[in-house]
């Protein structure tokens, strides 16, 4: 039973006295405990792949910062490995493969996640709860299938994701391939998670914004709504920075709710879909302001949402340089607003 289940009333339809609030990138980067954890160990694959350590640093947001939700610390990178295709984590660089989807024998080598690949992240779920006690709900997510063959192509961040785009005009069939190998593992790993215990999920296409029009409409939105078809009763949001272009037609998905970056404004789809439920979009920025300003542009997002199915959010992850204790104001500051 939750003691706090606004974000789970709230994903539903259902009428709450306020909205609720987490932060994505909340489990880490800006928490000194976080940190103090992170020197103890030899990289963030070991934080990830151990249970107890992962559920710890998942619950700090929960105790520091007095967030609505906890949401699991681990990385989408887990699904590519999980197929077969292994990841490092390189201090300063971030992720890199050593080894890339370049042909389509390489597509028929990586296999079908069963979702008992990753008992570490559902073993790290049950730790959180069991911690928890019901104090607010967990969150689990996993990466969007065109952002996992973004990193597969590429085998690294990119600004351009040009492999991955040149990829979707010269080999579509084995793009579909590829892109259908890794929707049917992410349902089997997200299935997994809600018999863990999660409450809701969310999938991050981190990388939509890279995307035309026609491409989104024909290599991402039929895979999102699939997962989101898959999941039947668990509620999940979807967020896809960048997507201006794709707004609507994510809004018409199966997914209870839907992510904003900072650059989009909500009054624009409220009136064409006014049971949807959003989600944000404070600007990450903004929290380098005042405390001043950082209550009174916090103020103003709310208005502009201005119904109760609204979910507050960044508009992206929260920056690792940014103040802790600005954070802990803008979650504040939300639990003081009453509808």
């Amino acid at each position: 039973m939750l003691k706090n289940d606004l974000i789970v009333r709230t994903i539903k339809g259902e009428t709450v006295e306020r909205p609720p609030v987490w932060v994505m990138r909340q489990a880490g980067r800006i928490l000194p405990e976080y940190l103090e954890i992170r020197r103890s160990l030899s990289g963030f694959k070991e934080l990830v792949t151990t249970p107890e350590l992962a559920a710890e640093v998942t619950v700090q947001p929960v105790d520091i910062l007095g967030v609505d939700a906890a949401i699991i610390f681990s990385d989408i990178l887990v699904i590519p490995e999980a197929m077969g295709l292994p990841y490092e984590m390189v201090e300063g660089r971030g992720p890199f493969f050593p080894e890339t989807v370049k042909s389509s024998s390489d597509v028929e080598k990586l296999s079908i996640a069963e979702g008992k690949e990753l008992t570490y992240v559902y073993d790290a779920i049950r730790h959180t709860r069991n911690t928890l006690d019901g104090r607010v709900p967990v969150i689990g997510f996993a990466g969007a299938p065109f952002t996992i063959l973004c990193y597969m192509i590429e085998g690294k961040g990119s600004k351009t994701f040009n492999n991955a785009r040149r990829w979707l005009h010269a080999e579509p069939e084995l793009s579909h391939k590829l892109l259908d190998k890794i929707t049917e593992s992410t349902i089997n790993y997200l299935k997994a998670q809600a018999s863990a215990g999660v409450s809701l999920y969310q999938v991050f296409d981190s990388w939509a914004g890279v995307l035309s029009e026609a491409l989104y409409r024909e290599f991402c939105i039929p895979y999102l709504e699939r997962i989101a078809e898959a999941m039947g009763e668990l509620p999940g949001i979807v967020f896809a920075k960048g997507a201006h272009f794709a707004m609507r037609d994510l809004l018409s998905t199966s997914y209870r709710a839907v992510g904003l970056d900072w650059t989009m404004e909500p009054q624009q789809y409220r009136e064409s879909f006014p049971d949807k439920v959003l989600q944000g979009n404070f600007d990450p920025c903004t929290l380098y302001a005042s405390e001043e300003v950082v209550v009174e542009r916090t103020k103003e997002m709310l208005s502009k949402f201005g119904s109760s199915n609204h979910i507050v959010n960044l508009g992206h992850g929260v920056y690792p340089d940014t103040d802790w204790r600005k954070v802990k104001l803008f979650i504040d500051t939300v639990k003081a607003h009453n509808y």
